[in-house]
């Protein structure tokens, strides 16, 4: 549960003695000087929380205000390899920490203990760290560095495990949360992250997954193996519910669920298929066309537990994963790093990290429980304030003081917009029969 006093205390000692610690522990600081590793922790993740573009000239006159006495030059001559460390290292110490809400009081999500979403963002980074982070191909051709980070967020409590951070060449699959989802949960996959073995045996651990459907999977119906358009074209009605079974050798059972889409929507998916065809020097197949005219999911949840309905709107979900992803590169810069040495960039890019973990704990605490919230509206309060929680993290009783005021803003100002056409997604959860499914 999270609560004021337990993420004051999470900052106390994340920002205060363990980062005190790790810097002796990490060569950063040697010997007494002006300044302590807790300090100038708190003016980069702090400075860079309230300002992701701010300068070593705009973060040493926000390490004044914190009792911190640095030149912009001698503030630059900090980044360091032994500063790198200690960031890293104190970046893991904070993902270790277990911040959540209060489970929402969501009847949908009620019905799993968990309802988890994992996915990516792979980040383009300057050339000088290729070295640390291998780059892959994009959209925007061959980069030499880039880093992949994984976010997995429970969306009852909000609970986030991640970032992890590995090489943006990485596939998907080559990332491994610390904890295990307790039997009964709901993992809700995107394609990247569909393995047929992987499902197997979360449903053999009694695990629930949610996914669209992996193309040219192998698809088993009434024991014959089937083209997947044929069957979808064979039954009655706009909306389909049938028990298949998925792979050559796995045959794992679960439910197809498909809605066809209308013929618009069809034709974009074809003219975007095509093209990523031609630019690959490939063509689409028949099948892949045809199917483009379904929205398909399957999943091994039991139809008395999840409606095709109820199914689509919980897809629909996986956008507050993208919310997040916006909020940390558009709205928090870690993909935008400055600087002509490889130490430099490393520390800006552990410590903003840092700064929207943080972000996201202040979140949890302030507006979690408002299913009409908005993150954006939420995460520019804090921002407002990131000074002033700086400053305030010296003194516990202030701390909290602090905290109370941030989140009592963060209530009434983080209130998400009602829309007059499509229902927003929080709408869709308490009533999903408002979904449009044509």
């Amino acid at each position: 549960m999270s609560s004021i006093p337990r993420l004051a205390q999470a900052l106390e000692e994340i920002l205060g003695s363990a980062a005190d610690d790790l810097a002796r522990s990490t060569g950063f600081i040697q010997r007494q000087r002006a300044f302590s590793g807790s300090q100038f922790a708190r003016t980069l993740v702090f400075g860079w929380l309230e300002n992701p573009h701010a300068t070593c000239d705009e973060l040493a006159d926000f390490a004044s205000e914190l009792g911190l006495t640095i030149s912009p030059q001698g503030l630059s001559a900090r980044f360091s390899q032994p500063a790198v460390a200690f960031f890293e290292q104190l970046l893991q110490l904070a993902l270790a920490q277990l911040i959540a809400a209060d489970p929402v009081a969501v009847p949908l999500l009620a019905r799993f203990p968990a309802v988890l979403l994992h996915d990516s963002t792979t980040i383009s980074l300057p050339d000088l760290l290729a070295e640390q982070f291998r780059g892959c191909g994009g959209s925007r051709g061959r980069v030499a560095a880039a880093i992949k980070a994984h976010l997995r967020l429970e969306l009852r409590t909000g609970c986030l495990e991640g970032p992890l951070l590995q090489d943006g060449r990485a596939h998907d699959r080559a990332v491994g949360f610390r904890r295990r989802p307790e039997p009964g949960s709901l993992l809700v996959r995107d394609l990247g992250f569909f393995q047929l073995d992987e499902l197997a045996a979360e449903a053999g651990s009694g695990r629930y997954w949610l996914s669209r459907l992996k193309p040219r999977t192998a698809i088993w119906h009434q024991g014959e193996r089937v083209e997947l358009s044929q069957l979808l074209e064979a039954q009655q009605g706009e909306q389909v519910e049938l028990a298949v079974e998925l792979g050559l050798k796995q045959r794992i059972a679960c439910r197809l669920l498909a809605v066809r889409v209308p013929q618009e929507v069809a034709e974009q998916r074809r003219r975007r298929l095509r093209k990523e065809a031609r630019d690959k020097g490939q063509t689409v197949g028949a099948e892949r066309l045809a199917l483009c005219e379904w929205t398909i999911l399957v999943t091994n949840v039991p139809a008395e537990m999840l409606s095709l309905v109820e199914a689509l709107v919980l897809l629909k979900l996986r956008w507050q994963i993208e919310v997040l992803f916006k909020l940390w590169k558009s709205h928090g810069g870690v993909d935008k790093l400055r600087g002509r040495r490889a130490e430099r960039l490393l520390v800006e890019l552990y410590a903003k990290f840092l700064g929207r973990l943080v972000e996201h704990w202040l979140l949890l605490t302030g507006c979690w429980q408002q299913v009409e919230r908005s993150l954006l509206k939420a995460a520019k309060r804090v921002r407002v304030a990131a000074r002033r929680l700086a400053e305030a993290l010296s003194d516990g009783q202030k701390l909290r003081a602090e905290l109370e005021r941030v989140v009592e803003k963060m209530q009434r100002a983080a209130r998400q917009a009602r829309r007059q056409k499509e229902p927003n997604a929080y709408r869709l959860l308490l009533d999903p029969s408002l979904l449009a499914l044509s």
